[in-house]
């Protein structure tokens, strides 16, 4: 078991439950659209936000910020030592810093003194587009290992200022490269690990990464915070996140929709109905699974396990509720029982 952090009123770590985070992509100079962008994330699922500080005038919106957030927040930072002090004066939950680039041993002193006394956790954050030339030159390319190796230095920056409330990345593109820099660094440490592959993509090529990476991660156990990547809103990474929860059996936080992939048996609108079924239901967050089948004859058996389905025949089709038939219907009433049905439980 990894140790534990507190990141604001969030557990990670420990045996704690597998938290969500997402990052703003406002620019943290607009505190109102900053804001309105967290209650956003908030409601999606959300628990943990990051916001980029790249310069003063965003640490002192980061403080307007971090006042009235409704999620902890984590200061992204970059090279400039003063800009994590002011994030970490400014209410920041956590910083998330490369201590490799701000500067000599007396800088990052001065970073962890400034959250050391507020009990602000760090997180290192390794990236395989970012490693130091030498690592680079060492093991010719961005490795496992050299991850590994980098994420280990910045741990004895930190460690050897006498601050160990740590968290840590190592993320690439690459989805192999990932998973072998973390099952290695699990291997030889216990502090908790953020994961994240980098530079996913878009919703789809992004979401399938991302659930192969940290899904086969959290799988094996390893893993106690995550960030899905994605070109797209934000809501969507905690969207895909959550599902990528669910896929692995750590969370039932909402409507879990089975559905069939169609055969000749098929005499609906199968893949429709389905579409229609997880948008009516996307922001349902009943702990139950909905089955949506696409013939009568093996719509019952496949969905027992289900606590409510539809099935379709030839215009018609059936509500199952546990697997045994409910109710008898044409095809354009299936859809409007099954909602039905929903909202009494």
């Amino acid at each position: 078991m990894t140790r534990q952090i507190q990141v604001g009123g969030v557990s990670v770590g420990g045996g704690a439950p597998v938290s969500i985070q997402s990052m703003l992509n406002t620019k943290t100079t607009d505190v109102e659209g900053s804001l309105a962008q967290l209650r956003a994330l908030a409601a999606a699922g959300c628990e943990i936000a990051r916001l980029a500080v790249p310069d003063m005038a965003a640490a002192e919106s980061f403080a307007a910020i971090a006042a009235q957030s409704p999620l902890p927040l984590v200061a992204d930072i970059h090279f400039d030592y003063r800009l994590a002090i002011a994030a970490a004066r400014g209410g920041a939950a956590k910083i998330r810093i490369n201590p490799g680039n701000i500067g000599g041993p007396d800088r990052v002193c001065a970073v962890v003194d400034a959250c050391g006394v507020r009990g602000i956790p760090i997180r290192i954050g390794v990236n395989g587009g970012s490693l130091d030339k030498a690592l680079l030159q060492k093991y010719g390319r961005p490795t496992a290992e050299a991850l590994v190796e980098s994420a280990f230095s910045h741990i004895r920056l930190l460690e050897d200022c006498g601050f160990s409330d740590i968290c840590v990345s190592m993320k690439s593109s690459s989805v192999p490269t990932m998973m072998a820099a973390y099952r290695l660094f699990h291997e030889r440490s216990d502090y908790p690990l953020h994961l994240g592959v980098t530079e996913t993509g878009t919703a789809y090529m992004g979401t399938v990464k991302s659930a192969m990476g940290i899904g086969g991660l959290l799988c094996m156990g390893i893993g106690d915070t995550i960030r899905v990547s994605l070109t797209d809103r934000p809501e969507e990474e905690v969207r895909a996140a959550k599902a990528i929860l669910q896929a692995a059996g750590l969370r039932q936080s909402g409507v879990n929709i089975i559905s069939c992939p169609t055969c000749g048996r098929t005499r609906i609108d199968l893949i429709g109905l389905a579409k229609q079924v997880e948008e009516a239901l996307r922001d349902c967050r009943k702990p139950i699974t909905v089955a949506v089948m696409g013939c009568v004859v093996n719509g019952p058996g496949e969905a027992r396990e289900a606590d409510v389905g539809i099935a379709g025949g030839e215009d018609c089709g059936f509500l199952f509720v546990k697997g045994e038939k409910r109710e008898r219907l044409p095809y354009d009433q299936l859809l409007p029982a099954l909602l039905s049905y929903i909202e009494t439980l």
